[in-house]
């Protein structure tokens, strides 16, 4: 038995396809807070509820007794998290600890929990996994000290990890609707809604666009390869692109004329993206698909879908700084 935490979600619910399509049996612990319950699979057990309850937690891992661990459920918006950061830490941090505690009590023979880039913070491109972590924000404060929880516990329990950095995922099953993260997406939301693309700053901002099925299978699969053990991997695309440029290509996949507005530039990492040397080297991982191909696919899935209606979010504990957009509704 395998636990997939946040397997109605996004990256989550396309591991949790691929391990059943692999034979594998999945409960899925997801709490429907940033996931549909249409993305689980029907081949799954499903668990409504959070990571943070570690009443629940133990009691999911005393029936199921997994043997395998996929820890995918996070609130996973960088730059909301510095507005956020009792909800960030205790979802993000607190909530891994409850996983954490009751993999070594229940003897997983695996444990793996998927980081972030945002650990890198400003260090200079590409990153890579020997770099000394320089994060900027709560959310990387709080991936970052889970992976130190992780090299602890095996020092101490023995528990076995594997942690991958994956870093701006898109496609299939995105939540549109989230307008604090997840740039491709909200794009596409902004242009089924006949309003312009808004861009943070002169749009000069590097990232690599990491499409979804590229990522999941060697995600997936690594749990069956001794190499992945207790180490550290980027995960995802290696060739930069502008937010500007980036902006230019969705409005071509969906088919529309380009129009934006430049929106007061924020306080994030200007380039960010990473090298996937040792990914390639120790799991022989690739890139199939160009950034295009990727956008292309997704927003076929998104004309189909339609759009979402972007939810405020509810919790926001300091108001200072944040950007003005994101406490407006629309």
């Amino acid at each position: 038995m395998i636990l997939v935490t946040g397997g109605a979600g996004f990256i989550g619910s396309h591991i949790v396809d691929y391990l059943i399509r692999t034979g594998e049996r999945v409960v899925v612990l997801d709490d429907l807070s940033g996931g549909f319950i249409q993305n689980v699979n029907k081949k799954a057990i499903f668990i409504k509820g959070s990571i943070t309850n570690a009443r629940l937690v133990e009691k999911v891992f005393r029936k199921y007794k997994p043997e395998y661990v996929f820890h995918i459920a996070a609130y996973a918006a960088e730059n909301l998290s510095h507005f956020i950061k009792r909800f960030n830490y205790n979802n993000n941090l607190i909530g891994s600890v409850n996983l954490i505690n009751e993999s070594v009590k229940n003897d997983v023979k695996c444990f793996v929990f998927t980081s972030s880039m945002a650990v890198y913070g400003n260090n200079p491109v590409p990153f890579n996994e020997d770099m000394t972590p320089m994060t900027e924000d709560s959310y990387g404060i709080a991936k970052l000290a889970v992976e130190q929880e992780l090299k602890v516990t095996k020092k101490i329990f023995g528990l076995d990890y594997i942690i991958f950095r994956p870093h701006n995922v898109y496609g299939e099953r995105q939540n549109i609707g989230d307008r604090y993260r997840n740039v491709i997406g909200i794009f596409m939301n902004q242009i089924l809604q006949e309003k312009p693309v808004t861009i943070f700053g002169d749009g000069l901002q590097t990232r690599a666009f990491s499409y979804i099925r590229d990522i999941v299978p060697t995600i997936s699969n690594s749990i069956y390869n001794p190499d992945a053990y207790n180490q550290i991997f980027n995960i995802g695309a290696d060739t930069p692109y502008t937010v500007k440029d980036l902006s230019f290509m969705v409005a071509r996949a969906m088919g529309v004329g380009y129009g934006f507005i430049h929106l007061p530039e924020r306080k994030e990492v200007k380039e960010a993206w990473s090298s996937q040397d040792k990914i390639k080297d120790k799991l022989f991982y690739e890139s199939r698909y160009s950034l295009e191909e990727g956008i292309k696919n997704m927003a076929e899935w998104v004309k189909k879908e339609g759009s979402k209606k972007s939810k405020q979010f509810k919790n926001i504990e300091i108001t200072k700084n944040i950007p003005e957009i994101w406490l407006r509704e629309y």
